[in-house]
């Protein structure tokens, strides 16, 4: 018989997932479905062309409908969903590179020294905070999974700082560096959405302040519940975002 709790750990959402790194190889995945789907639905020639940072480059109408977000699909056409969506948008090849890049490195960090469940969570937070932020400071169009990763950067900054010691100053000092290289990146390179970096490493340091690392309080029901939460809320998004990029491809 399977032990209480265990729908937890064995579920629709979780079952194939190869444990606790498993789930960085999902989110990898989702963002490659996404970015596969909104150059196909609207394939134009010059997204086979033009410099790198614009080589399968999305079109606007194609990342709009799939759910990018900022203060117009926010404020003026209320679509708060795009608040998760957008995490799993991107405007080119070199961009989700580069971000998938960063989660492969970052995220096995955060899930040592958090675990699977509260890493979820703040990956999830991160992206809907720093986007909400970004979003006060007017930022009209917006996509990426740069503000969720930039929480997993705000959760190793708080971790490194709170822990303490050799090894917790060694991960603030090496993932200060990541913070401070993305800041540098962000005002050198135009067209960066800084707030959202700024507001996901904000949020990222918060949630990783709420709920606490594992070397100060164990994995608990709490977290499991706030986890699925995100991956239901997450799955149910992406399934809609899909459903308005079929119906714009056969329009």
């Amino acid at each position: 018989m399977k032990n209480p709790g265990s729908i937890w750990k064995d579920n629709i959402f979780t079952r194939g997932a190869g444990g606790e790194n498993g789930i960085l190889r999902t989110i990898l995945i989702a963002n490659i479905a996404m970015f596969v789907l909104s150059v196909v639905i609207d394939l134009r020639p010059a997204a086979l062309s033009g410099s790198p940072f614009n080589f399968l480059s999305p079109s606007s109408e194609s990342l709009l409908v799939l759910g990018s977000t900022g203060t117009i699909p926010l404020l003026q056409l209320n679509r708060w969903w795009t608040l998760i969506s957008a995490s799993y948008l991107h405007g080119s090849l070199l961009h989700i590179v580069f971000n998938m890049i960063a989660l492969h490195q970052l995220g096995p960090l955060i899930i040592r020294e958090y675990g699977r469940d509260r890493m979820l969570a703040i990956y999830t937070l991160s992206g809907i905070g720093g986007y909400l932020i970004s979003a006060l400071f007017g930022v009209r169009f917006t996509i990426g999974a740069s503000a969720a990763v930039c929480g997993l950067i705000g959760a190793a900054l708080y971790y490194g700082k709170s822990r303490g010691g050799a090894y917790g100053d060694a991960v603030y000092s090496q993932i200060g560096g990541w913070a401070l290289g993305i800041f540098i990146f962000g005002f050198m390179v135009p067209g960066i959405n800084n707030f959202g970096h700024a507001g996901g490493m904000l949020t990222g340091a918060l949630a990783g302040y709420l709920l606490g690392y594992r070397d100060r309080s164990r994995d608990n029901f709490g977290h499991k519940v706030l986890s699925m939460a995100c991956v239901v809320g997450t799955v149910i998004v992406l399934i809609w975002s899909v459903i308005n990029g079929i119906f714009f491809l056969l329009a």
